[in-house]
């Protein structure tokens, strides 16, 4: 089987690193992901283990598509059975360019219509759709007039990780915040520390990293486990693989510490730590009060900028004298405005684009003398 790791722009190299470093096979780089080979088992185990993967998707068929029809025959000659019946809902996103079909509505209209037509004639009655939570959902890619219909494992995405019930002003994606720290060569051993931590996400999830906590492990229920065929057998599997994921917990971690000037960011971080079961040092501190202390560190951030909060330019300049002040440590952080780049007295020794939400950035590592 053919599975696709989506991946936010700009993290696609760490996603492949990591699917690779957790034992997938046939991993390939892609642009918006991974693609990797394996047993449907393998797909589950990708959706409990990956850090990085927003979604993980089979792979059901690829057709060429010039029309309507070939669209609608194409999607139709699959075997929908196995994954749907009547009582169940179902949803269909749909993605193009360059094809002679290019309302991605109108895509996603003909892809459920070969479904529920194929499953009418099975059944004698066909499955409702439900955009908000579909048992089962089904993304079309149409580029160049092919179609690749995919099946989606996640349900909710996996940046949705469960621990994060209270946000904060500007929160980061957990998946963003995973490439982040593997992209800044923290080794899980180095003590962090993210002086602007917002709700918590860089800070948890380094935590959850360097314990090897699955982040699925906090998932009540995944896409896959909805779909027509997965039986008690499957769910056997499934419960298994939890237990694995547990059993590969480690209790040593190194000091992370989270800081931040507003108070109430402060309270919403101890609450997703908690939730997480992550041990993290908070403090309330200004960005100027970083002081030397000789202890060597790795600082990893996601500083406000302005189009998030306003921030005006002589918050960089404190930021990039601050940290001027971390001699020996390496700091790595994530921003749309060039000015916080700037700040820094060094030249980055890594420096690549990512994308936050919808936001271009860039993401840059230093290492200070």
């Amino acid at each position: 089987m053919e599975f696709f790791a989506t991946a936010s722009s700009g993290t696609e190299r760490a996603l492949q690193n990591e699917l690779i470093e957790l034992g997938f096979k046939s991993v390939r780089l892609n642009s918006g992901g991974t693609p990797f080979f394996g047993e449907i088992e393998d797909g589950w185990r990708a959706c409990l283990q990956s850090r990085i993967a927003q979604r993980i998707q089979l792979v059901l068929k690829r057709f060429q598509s010039p029309s309507e029809l070939d669209l609608y025959n194409g999607v139709k000659s699959i075997d929908w059975t196995p994954y749907l019946t009547p009582e169940h809902t179902l949803a269909v996103s749909a993605f193009c360019h360059s094809s002679n079909l290019t309302h991605t509505n109108y895509i996603a209209q003909k892809t459920k219509d070969a479904i529920v037509d194929q499953l009418r004639e099975v059944h004698g009655s066909r499955p409702n759709v439900d955009r908000e939570d579909s048992d089962v959902r089904i993304f079309v890619f149409m580029g160049n007039n092919k179609a690749t219909i995919y099946l989606d494992l996640c349900g909710k995405p996996l940046f949705q990780r469960g621990y994060r019930l209270e946000k904060g002003e500007a929160p980061l994606k957990e998946t963003l915040a995973a490439a982040m720290l593997m992209y800044s060569g923290w080794d899980r051993k180095t003590p962090l520390w993210d002086p602007m931590c917002g709700s918590g996400t860089i800070a948890i999830e380094a935590g959850l990293w360097a314990r090897n906590i699955s982040p699925g492990i906090f998932r009540e229920k995944f896409g896959f486990e909805r779909w027509a065929n997965f039986d008690e057998q499957g769910a056997e599997v499934l419960k298994r693989m939890r237990g694995e994921c547990r059993r590969d917990v480690n209790n040593e971690m190194p000091r992370i510490i989270a800081s931040d000037c507003d108070p109430t960011a402060i309270k919403t971080a101890e609450a997703n730590a908690k939730r997480a079961g992550i041990k993290i040092t908070f403090r309330e501190a200004r960005i100027e009060d970083i002081q030397a202390d000789g202890a060597k560190r790795i600082v990893v951030t996601n500083p406000p900028f302005n189009e998030r909060m306003g921030v005006e330019a002589d918050f960089y300049r404190k930021m990039g004298s601050a940290f001027s002040r971390l001699h020996g440590c390496r700091v790595a952080l994530i921003s749309a405005n060039p000015a916080a780049m700037k700040c820094i007295p060094v030249k980055p020794i890594q420096i690549s684009g990512m994308k936050n939400g919808s936001i271009d950035c860039d993401f840059a590592v230093y290492d200070m003398p």
